[in-house]
């Protein structure tokens, strides 16, 4: 998982659940966040699309079972930018 790219995700959530505080880790799910509920779950989805620039399909979105795995969609989603 790269570093910068972490980070920015981690301000995202913090962001989006306002609160600076929040602890964020690979295995993070919705359950454990108060307020991650499925509207938040899409708010949160465009503001990570928004951030890395980038677009995450339905199938992806619905596969996406805690932090870890967003954060595996989005350097997918880098790298295939990457290469044109």
């Amino acid at each position: 998982m790269n570093d910068r790219n972490w980070k920015e995700v981690v301000e995202v959530f913090r962001e989006n659940f306002e609160d600076d505080t929040l602890n964020i880790t690979a295995e993070t799910t919705a359950s454990d966040v108060q307020g991650w509920d499925s509207i938040a779950h899409v708010k949160l989805l465009i503001a990570l699309e928004d951030r890395f620039r980038i677009r995450f399909t339905t199938g992806e979105a619905a596969r996406m079972e805690n932090v870890g795995h967003m954060v595996e969609y989005i350097e997918k989603r880098l790298r295939e930018q990457e290469r044109g």
